[in-house]
């Protein structure tokens, strides 16, 4: 019988505000797992992290970036682990950076690109990750929370 368990951890980098906002990109490396694919910044949950830890370390490890904000984007996405018969549970976070900020990638990722929301919705790979960026824009998009930021930031 499949487990359910949170394993999985996804983060949304965002810079600016309105207008200007951009959401970053990052591509899978030749020799990396789901080679070419265009996502966010996405890991495990090691032993004994909660996903807002795994989401802090994935977002330095993957990027080097420091964020000026953190939030809870109130979801939570599935997917389904054939090799594990796991249906994976996993928390999304939202992290802004600062405006002209740029990533320092790991071996993971061969490059980046920051784009606008909507062009960052039809290039990334994942579905779930175009969603995200959707619920950001509608949630953080003014560069913080408004009257929920007391419930969603970290």
């Amino acid at each position: 019988m499949s487990t359910v368990a949170v394993t999985l951890v996804d983060v949304c980098v965002l810079r600016g505000r309105g207008a200007s906002l951009e959401v970053l990109l990052l591509r899978r490396a030749p020799d990396a797992i789901r080679s070419g694919s265009w996502e966010g910044v996405h890991g495990r949950i090691d032993p004994g992290e909660t996903p807002v830890e795994a989401a802090r370390r994935e977002m330095r490890e993957e990027t080097g970036l420091t964020p000026t904000a953190w939030y809870n984007l109130s979801r939570v996405e599935m997917f389904y682990r054939a090799d594990l018969d796991e249906i994976a549970l996993i928390p999304v976070f939202v992290a802004f950076v600062a405006d002209g900020s740029d990533p320092v990638l790991s071996d993971e990722h061969d490059t980046w690109v920051w784009q606008a929301p909507q062009m960052a919705m039809r290039c990334c790979t994942w579905p779930r990750f175009a969603r995200t960026i959707e619920d950001a824009i509608r949630l953080l998009g003014q560069g913080d929370a408004g009257s929920v930021e007391d419930v969603l930031r970290i």
